[in-house]
């Protein structure tokens, strides 16, 4: 006799709406500008600590409130991508994801989605990225096309993800991001503030940023 059993939930992000998608109904933007802009978490918004549950260690990284405030003043969806396999791992649970999201929010101002991946590397999801699970499930969530969205990290899956959606991506390398992954970019910038104005241009022109090594 053949036992039947029932098939497995998908595995899918989390995902938080935030104030901003509550405002209601928004202009229409103009077509130069993105329709929305999301934001890698650790290393780009905020200093990364590695599996972090504790909203009193989320430090802001230079020029991230004034950068993000550079987008909401144009009226474009801002929204956070972020993968956390502390939770795969046991070491993080919901609750201080979501913690860690509102202390974010309270220094940086709100965001309209964060949509995170609470899976691990070997847990074979589609969101965790650099897959483009996350950039896939903020767009919808944001009711904005993706191939109008950017995506602003500091590492490779970062800009792979945006790749691998139809979103455009800007890499903002830091001490901790590999030369390879900042050679393989198509576009760069010095720091997040530099990021947006990229973003915000009608066609961005790669900003190079010097690897470690080159003369």
């Amino acid at each position: 006799m053949t036992r039947l059993t029932a098939p497995r939930e998908p595995r899918r992000p989390w995902l938080f709406d935030g104030p901003a998608r509550c405002a209601g109904p928004r202009p229409p933007l103009p077509p130069a500008l993105p329709a929305a802009v999301l934001f890698d978490r650790d290393g780009t918004l905020v200093v990364d600590v590695p599996y972090n549950g504790d909203p009193a260690r989320v430090v802001p990284m230079p020029t991230a409130r004034e950068a993000v405030d550079a987008v909401r003043d144009r009226g474009i969806p801002v929204g956070v991508v972020s993968n956390q396999s502390g939770v795969a791992r046991g070491l993080l649970t919901y609750r201080q994801v979501a913690a860690v999201r509102r202390r974010v929010e309270e220094l940086l101002g709100p965001f309209g989605v964060w949509a995170v991946c609470p899976h691990g590397p070997d847990d074979g999801c589609g969101c965790r990225k650099p897959a483009p699970g996350l950039v896939l499930a903020a767009c919808a969530r944001l009711g904005v096309p993706v191939e109008r969205t950017v995506v602003i990290g500091d590492i490779g899956a970062d800009v792979a993800a945006a790749r691998a959606a139809g979103a455009r991506g800007v890499l903002v390398p830091t001490p901790v991001t590999r030369p390879e992954e900042t050679a393989r970019a198509e576009v760069t910038a010095p720091d997040l503030r530099a990021a947006v104005r990229t973003a915000l241009s009608r066609a961005p022109a790669p900003v190079r940023v010097p690897v470690p090594g080159e003369s």
